[in-house]
């Protein structure tokens, strides 16, 4: 479970050095996307990573949580998609980017953090 909270801890340094360093050459409207690619990437990627945990002993049901939580970004991304289609208030091109990003960044960590 320490391996948890560690990467949840790396995974949020992380997200807030990405949005800070992207905050000046974003556009008001665009910062709120990507903060929002943020929020929405966060809790989705933690209960991912804490399943692969939980099931790290058991492989087979560790590669069906693995493939389950890759299938589940990819509908998260494109009820996004479809949701900004509708909205007004999100640009859709720097929260989506923000988000597949995001999600992209944060399944390259989980490498280091998935230790028996």
């Amino acid at each position: 479970m320490n391996q948890f909270f560690r990467y949840g801890g790396v995974a949020l340094l992380l997200l807030l050095a990405v949005n800070a360093g992207l905050w000046p050459w974003l556009s008001p409207s665009a910062r709120t996307g990507v903060l929002v690619a943020a929020l929405v990437a966060f809790p989705i990627q933690m209960l991912a990573f804490f399943l692969l945990v939980r099931f790290w002993e058991d492989r087979k049901r560790f590669l069906l949580v693995w493939v389950g939580g890759t299938v589940v970004r990819m509908g998260v991304i494109l009820i996004a998609a479809l949701v900004l289609t509708q909205v007004e208030g999100l640009p859709p091109a720097p929260t989506l980017l923000g988000l597949a990003g995001f999600f992209f960044g944060l399944l390259l960590l989980e490498p280091l953090f998935l230790r028996p």
